[in-house]
């Protein structure tokens, strides 16, 4: 699939600059988008190549993806890219790529991977988190602390242990693992030496316990401590750590024949793609950007802040490199809403015309949004699924429309954990597929967080990777440069005064549940209103 984007002209923030035309790779969770991009015109043309999810129906925890797959759909998605921005690949300045995360692969010899990648909702290593978490908990470990104090099961060292404990016949294979983003990158650029491959400190400081102010990973005797597979890990873990304003390399000439590109371009070191969606989105200090799409990516940048119990990681250089980078997410956001639509063996747009009229809270159902796990605050995996208020005349729209109140409920718990540790929010961009054509949603969170929601006039994934793809090749000095000159406008959608004090109320026994449901160990709490409560609310008294 591609397709032309007509010019918005020549901007004049632009119009001094040397002009320079590039590509932008965003390797999504089911599909690569290509985007090229001109440095005064914007985005010229685009192409997506789809590749599959692996999973398995007697386990709902895995998932899994090829890395062939991945470079063939790389491939398809440049040659549609150049055909529809009607450029030729020598014309091409520099590519930059960003990747689903933590997406982990085990290679060997030649950095050839030894499995499929875990993709980043493969929770098979909840076990494993739970040992780290306990581990680095009793030896106080700071990166441990600096990433909410609970390790993830989408995490990079759980992965990687739940891969030496299934395959120790294959241990000597073993040479070292990389993030998705890192791995294409080092391949691009034709190295096979791990030790001179780039490692993205996004990456590593969100997923792997990697800070610099401590020495970088965490120690031998750390992991040894965890579990003996991981003797000698950290050392094979060796890389140069950078930031996405350095160059990774530059393009292999075997891959600059495959992609139809100039040999010798440079290439940054890459990131998550939904951080740089959020460059791509225009993020300030003081924002945060939700990239909602099959999970959501909740992101802030900051000058300096504290640890965050909860959040996905607090690290100077990820997101923009200028700034301290904040992460936290929901697990399931758009799959959560296929899942609903596919039991009611209909499609998600199919129902979301329905939800037309739709009012805060008229349905009576209260969606705890734990289908695929908590990430954030609560960090378990274990969590499953609850709709509270059911009644025999419910239908499908109304659970989705539940749901997506659910998750706004859920997100704005995230953002109050974060404002309670003096991170400054003043505006909500909503970044990701799902703003761009699910109006109601952007409504409901408008109302639910009684913040006004900005969503970008056109599609902006990709546009990050284009961005630090611009500086590579010299085009802008700075992020902001590139930003005025390419970042669309917003659309502003504000709260309803009518629904934010009926969202206050549902919050008020969201929040209760949220935390006695689902931290292990909770105190008796008392919910017998709970159900009274949702009727009144939908009768609206």
């Amino acid at each position: 699939m591609g397709g032309v984007l007509a010019s918005p002209g020549l901007r004049p923030e632009a119009s001094g600059q040397r002009r320079a035309v590039v590509a932008g790779v965003d390797f999504g969770t089911q599909s690569v988008r290509v985007s090229i991009v001109d440095s005064v015109a914007g985005v010229i043309g685009f192409g997506v190549a789809e590749y599959p999810v692996i999973r398995d129906r007697r386990d709902p925890d895995f998932a899994t993806q090829s890395h062939d797959a991945h470079m063939n759909a790389l491939v398809e998605a440049m040659r549609v890219a150049l055909a529809a921005a009607n450029v030729s690949g020598d014309d091409i300045a520099a590519i930059a790529l960003d990747t689903t995360g933590s997406s982990v692969v085990v290679v060997g010899a030649g950095l050839k991977p030894l499995d499929d990648y875990y993709l980043w909702c493969d929770h098979r290593a909840a076990g494993e988190a739970a040992r780290i978490t306990d581990v680095g908990n009793a030896a106080s470990l700071p990166a441990l602390r600096a990433c909410g104090g609970v390790y993830s099961s989408e995490w990079g060292f759980a992965k990687l242990l739940h891969w030496l404990r299934q395959n120790p016949s294959r241990r000597d294979e073993y040479v070292t693992a990389f993030e998705h983003c890192d791995l294409v990158a080092a391949v691009l650029c034709g190295i096979d030496d791990p030790t001179q491959a780039s490692r993205s400190v996004c990456a590593m400081g969100h997923k792997w316990l990697w800070r610099e102010r401590d020495g970088g990973l965490p120690s031998e005797q750390f992991l040894e401590s965890v579990d003996p597979a991981l003797k000698g890990i950290r050392a094979s873990l060796a890389g140069i750590y950078r930031t996405s304003d350095a160059i990774a390399g530059h393009l292999a000439p075997v891959w600059a024949e495959r992609l139809g590109l100039r040999a010798g371009i440079p290439i940054p070191v890459g990131a998550f793609d939904a951080h740089w969606d959020a460059i791509g989105a225009g993020i300030a200090e003081g924002d945060v950007v939700n990239v909602v799409g099959t999970a959501t990516c909740i992101m802030a940048i900051a000058r300096a802040t504290d640890d965050i119990p909860g959040l996905c990681g607090i690290v100077p250089g990820s997101i923009h490199p200028a700034y301290i980078g904040i992460e936290a997410g929901l697990s399931a956001t758009g799959y959560l809403f296929e899942s609903i639509a596919r039991r009611a063996n209909t499609t998600v747009s199919a129902l979301a015309r329905e939800l037309d009229g739709y009012r805060a809270g008229e349905t009576g159902l209260l969606r705890l949004t734990w289908d695929n796990g908590d990430r954030t605050v609560l960090v378990n995996p274990l969590l499953g699924g609850v709709t509270l208020g059911w009644n025999l005349n419910h239908t499908a729209a109304d659970e989705l429309f539940a749901a997506i109140e659910g998750t706004a409920f859920h997100t704005r718990v995230i953002l109050e954990r974060m404002s309670e540790h003096g991170v400054p929010i003043r505006r909500v961009i909503h970044a990701g597929g799902i703003p761009q054509k699910n109006a109601m949603l952007n409504q409901v969170y408008a109302n639910v967080l009684n913040k006004p929601v900005l969503v970008p006039e056109r599609p902006i994934t990709s546009l990050g990777s284009a961005i630090f793809a611009f500086l590579a090749a010299g085009t802008f000095a700075t992020i902001e440069e590139a930003q005025r000159a390419l970042c669309p406008s917003y659309r502003v959608v504000d709260p309803q005064p009518d629904a934010v004090p009926v969202y206050n109320r549902l919050f008020a026994l969201y929040r209760r549940l949220y935390f006695a449901m689902g931290v292990p160990g909770s105190g008796p709490v008392a919910i017998g209103d709970v159900l009274p409560e949702l009727r009144a609310v939908a009768a609206g008294t």
